[in-house]
């Protein structure tokens, strides 16, 4: 269940696309990537991606049970992608460390729940329609 928004279609769009990104990344030649800083950058690079989608994921969902079964669909997606590393890409392999590093990253965006960014989107969600409506009635 979604929290109460104008425009839910447009946040949950942005999630999508957040995913889509994350596929992306994950599976271009690595040649087409930057090296890493220093070792084990690409762990924080998991766990600070997947915490990001499971924090936007917090303040999308409304019930403790969509937030849950979202992280649970985030760590399915996060081994899919691991799996399509190994069997379609000629430069990349699955790495378990990398699931761990998502999964830590999941539970760092669900610990969101309990602070005031649970509440963002759906903030800038109201202001947005407010400016809308006051346009509207400016014209």
């Amino acid at each position: 269940m979604l929290r109460d928004f104008h425009w839910p279609r447009l946040w949950v769009a942005g999630w999508l696309a957040m995913l889509a990104l994350v596929a992306t990344g994950s599976l271009m030649p690595s040649s087409g990537l930057p090296d890493v800083a220093f070792p084990g950058a690409d762990k924080l690079q998991h766990g600070g991606g997947y915490a990001a989608m499971s924090a936007y994921a917090v303040m999308l969902f409304a019930t403790r049970r969509a937030r849950w079964t979202a992280a649970a669909g985030l760590l399915a997606f996060g081994i899919a992608i691991e799996l399509a590393q190994g069997a379609f890409t000629v430069d990349r392999s699955p790495e378990l460390a990398d699931v761990f590093a998502n999964a830590a990253g999941i539970v760092a965006g669900l610990l969101a729940a309990r602070t005031r960014l649970a509440l963002l989107l759906q903030r800038v969600d109201r202001r947005l329609a407010g400016a809308r409506e006051q346009d509207g009635r400016a014209g």
